[in-house]
């Protein structure tokens, strides 16, 4: 059986881990996966490196973690659905080499990109969080395409005195429009219009209850996470006032100010999960006329402080007829 090597991620991170080796056949040694879950939950990150990647090898990997949870759209594209729901295949760019548009590019340090994403977390438009998401990329554009992480414990620690006072008792309102042309606080970036996909549930948004997050929370160890971002954000909770709206922009800019980020670039050996309820994650985007397609699986699992507005249940909105969780394809 192979040996598994598991490393710190690098000598400037106190978070994050690599770890080598990892197979088929030694993923059915119960001992290794007890340790690989535990060193997602003490770590947050977690680069797997030097694999023979498959669809199959990426399921056994998530599944390490816990059960897999399928994507809400079935329009979104699937990979491999033989093996197991909820691998999808997330595809940007190359289409845009020859269309002679900006129209749904991204405008950061002086370039126009595709596949560009802000710092954020997952599912922060629902009650219910996914405990943690893996990457294998399919296609790596040859410039940049990198994915950047940072963890909520460190954010949280660097942060001003003076602002965690102000915001530790504080939630965000996030909605289920997650068009960045209409991202209202915490923008770093230009937006040259929305690509089809990113407006595909603005009409449900109207209806969907907005959902409520923690700016920060405390683990079961004890460690405050900071974890709130402007990604699909509408304000503070009861606090949709110049005054909140000015906090609320404060502390995104702080965070921004603190964040010490792993970027990792990608080979086609790696896969990658992150604790979405700690590690906050971006892309950076590429050239238009390159392609970059990676495939996803989401894993099951929630941290329990999510809820919707006004009280409401992820059943009361099932039975009101709003499909719950109905992301546009490509965003997580």
């Amino acid at each position: 059986m192979a040996k598994v090597k598991i490393e710190d991620l690098g000598e400037e991170f106190a978070w994050g881990s690599r770890v080598s080796g990892v197979n088929l056949e030694n993923l059915e040694d119960v001992d290794l996966r007890e340790e690989l879950a535990q060193l997602l939950k003490d770590r947050g990150l977690i680069v797997f490196q030097d694999l023979e990647p498959s669809s199959e090898l990426q399921v056994a990997i998530s599944t390490v973690f816990g059960p897999l949870k399928d994507h809400p759209t079935k329009s979104t594209a699937r990979a491999d659905t033989d093996l197991a729901e909820g691998v999808i295949e997330i595809d940007y760019g190359g289409q845009h080499a020859a269309a002679d548009t900006d129209h749904g590019l991204v405008g950061h340090n002086g370039k126009k990109l595709i596949s560009f994403l802000p710092w954020h977390f997952d599912h922060t438009y629902n009650d219910e969080l996914n405990y943690a998401g893996v990457l294998r990329p399919m296609i790596i554009a040859p410039e940049m395409g990198r994915t950047g992480y940072a963890d909520g414990i460190e954010i949280w620690n660097r942060l001003p005195a003076d602002l965690k006072a102000r915001i530790e008792d504080k939630a965000v309102l996030y909605t289920l429009d997650v068009r960045l042309t209409q991202m209202p606080f915490g923008r770093y970036f230009e937006t040259y219009g929305d690509l089809p996909h990113m407006a595909g549930n603005v009409e449900e948004s109207k209806s969907f209850p907005r959902a409520i997050h923690p700016m920060v929370w405390t683990r079961p160890d004890g460690q405050k996470v900071a974890h709130y971002c402007g990604f699909s954000a509408v304000g503070l909770e009861n606090h949709e006032d110049p005054e909140g709206n000015a906090l609320f922009e404060e502390a995104l800019q702080e965070m921004y100010k603190v964040i010490t980020p792993y970027w990792h670039d990608w080979k086609l050996t790696d896969m990658l999960i992150w604790d979405n309820s700690r590690v906050l994650h971006s892309v950076e985007g590429c050239d238009p006329k390159y392609p970059r397609r990676v495939h996803r699986t989401t894993i099951r699992g929630d941290y329990g402080l999510g809820r919707f507005e006004h009280g409401k249940k992820i059943g009361e909105v099932m039975r009101e007829g709003v499909a719950p969780l109905a992301l546009p394809e490509g965003v997580a």
